[in-house]
C-alpha cells in the first residue's frame, strides 16, 4: 500500500477512534496535548541528531542527477551536483521544514480554533511519519543506503500515483551536461 493511501486508511482510522474520547474533559486535552508536544520534541530531537551525525561523517561523495522538471512548466531538468553530506543536510532540512509546518498548522487549528481532534490525530500521524523517514532510516536505525534507500531518494508515490523523481541514469546526465555546456557557450 502506497504512503498516501496508508495515510488516508490511518487517519479515517483515528478519526473514528477520536470520536469516542471525550474532549471536553480537560484532564483528556491535556494528556492529548502532552502526547503531541513529546512527539514533536522526539522528532525534533531526532532532525538535530542526524544534522550531528551528517556532519561528523563529512561523506564528500559526489552524487550526480537530473532533477525532475516542474509539471507545470515545459523547462527540463536540471542536472545537481552535490556531496552526499550536503543532499542529506537538505533532506534533514526539509523534513525538519515539515515538521515546523506542522507545529504551527496545529497551533492555529488548536489554540485559535479551539480544535482538539487533529492533535490527536497529528500525535500518530507525527510518528508514522517519522517512522517512514528515509533519513532515519538510514541514521537512527542503521539500514544500509541501498534500493529505496539509496540516493538521491525517490519520491513517495502519491495519492494518485507516482510521481517523477530524479533521474540517475547516464543518458539523463549526458544530456543534462550537453544542455549546461551549451547554456555556457551562450
Amino acid at each position: 500500500m502506497n504512503a498516501g493511501v496508508q495515510n488516508l486508511v490511518i487517519s479515517l482510522g483515528l478519526m473514528q477512534v477520536a470520536r469516542k474520547i471525550s474532549f471536553e474533559d480537560p484532564q483528556v486535552v491535556l494528556y492529548v496535548r502532552i502526547a503531541y508536544v513529546a512527539v514533536q520534541v522526539v522528532a525534533l530531537g531526532i532532525c538535530y541528531y542526524i544534522s550531528a551525525v551528517v556532519r561528523k561523517q563529512n561523506d564528500l561523495t559526489m552524487l550526480k542527477y537530473v532533477e525532475p522538471p516542474n509539471p507545470l512548466s515545459s523547462e527540463t531538468g536540471e542536472l545537481v551536483n552535490v556531496t552526499v553530506r550536503d543532499y542529506d543536510l537538505k533532506e534533514t532540512s526539509k523534513f525538519l521544514r515539515t515538521v515546523y509546518l506542522g507545529i504551527a498548522m496545529m497551533g492555529f487549528l488548536h489554540l485559535y480554533l479551539g480544535y482538539t481532534q487533529p492533535l490527536f490525530i497529528q500525535t500518530f500521524m507525527g510518528l508514522k511519519n517519522l517512522f517512514d523517514s528515509k533519513q532515519v532510516a538510514i541514521f537512527v536505525f542503521g539500514q544500509p543506503a541501498v534500493g529505496d534507500l539509496q540516493r538521491p531518494f525517490k519520491p513517495a508515490p502519491g495519492l494518485f500515483g507516482a510521481t517523477p523523481g530524479p533521474q540517475t541514469d547516464s543518458a539523463a546526465i549526458a544530456e543534462a551536461e550537453k544542455r549546461v555546456g551549451s547554456k555556457k557557450e551562450e
